[in-house]
């Protein structure tokens, strides 16, 4: 798996990977345009385009399985993908990671909780046990097999149980064999530094619009040691309110004209490789 291969040699060399998240294929390909190198598949902004509900575990393996598939062949760059917590027991975890291998996603990662789950920002997280999850981490490398798919252990225990258990657990995760630890929730800077402290080794930084996170800088998190950092919603909640605003305008003038800026037809052809496809029917079609 050639996307696997290349975040590999990325962490090994020391140069933090940052991938914004892309709540659908369109976004995946915007994301590829601005030249980032990997792309971020986040469960909160799937289950926000395709549902419309917030993210409490209602996609299900073959949902989210079918987004990641479409948001490779969209790209030409790694997708990460949000593998909730592998949908079931040894069995869905083993069929999980096989899935997106076959979706040619280049990483994923597995969290703690349990049924019914919740974004990591989201108030009302419980754990599994800790000891569980590391039966369930290793139940996925070996399901990997001899595939490059890169697995990454997350915890949600920041918001759930504090610092200490979080740090706790992505040591226990490291343990089991991952590629990388992710302690998700953290909403301060202090956090972002205890957890860089606390975590030797390959780990991922997940920085959420909104909190004050958001005034670390990428060449920040480098310094601190992460391999790998997100920015799950900058993409959506961007678009949600360049969309809102562009309807509100619509309402109150009757026309779209002197809205928010946005793409021209021609813009949006070139995103969506019309020519390509012209180029196809040109020499193929009727």
């Amino acid at each position: 798996m050639a996307y696997a291969s290349r975040l590999k040699q990325q962490i090994a060399e020391g140069k933090i990977i940052v991938a914004p998240g892309a709540p659908d294929s369109i976004t995946a390909r915007l994301v590829q345009q601005a030249g980032f190198e990997a792309v971020y598949m986040t469960g909160f902004g799937a289950t926000a385009s395709r549902l419309g509900t917030p993210d409490i575990g209602l996609l299900s393996q073959t949902e989210m399985t079918e987004h990641a598939r479409n948001m490779v062949r969209a790209t030409h760059i790694p997708v990460i993908a949000d593998a909730d917590t592998g949908y079931g027991g040894p069995s869905n975890i083993q069929r999980t990671v096989r899935e997106y291998i076959q979706a040619g996603v280049a990483a994923i990662h597995l969290e703690d909780q349990v049924a019914p789950k919740r974004c990591g920002q989201m108030a009302g997280i419980r754990l599994m046990d800790a000891a569980e999850n590391v039966r369930r981490l290793k139940c996925a490398i070996e399901a990997r097999g001899q595939d490059d798919l890169l697995i990454i252990g997350r915890t949600d225990a920041m918001p759930a149980a504090g610092a200490e258990e979080a740090i706790r657990r992505a040591h226990l995760y490291q343990d089991a064999g991952v590629d990388l630890v992710f302690v998700d929730g953290v909403k301060t800077i202090a956090e972002v530094e205890a957890v860089a402290r606390a975590v030797s080794g390959p780990k991922v930084v997940s920085i959420v619009d909104g909190n004050e996170t958001t005034a670390l800088r990428v060449a920040d998190l480098q310094e601190m040691g992460f391999s790998m950092v997100f920015y799950a919603v900058t993409a959506l909640f961007t678009a949600t309110h360049a969309v809102a605003s562009a309807l509100a305008h619509l309402k109150a003038s009757g026309t779209p004209a002197g809205g928010p800026a946005q793409h021209s037809y021609a813009e949006f052809c070139e995103l969506v490789d019309l020519d390509f496809h012209k180029g196809l029917d040109d020499r193929f079609g009727a």
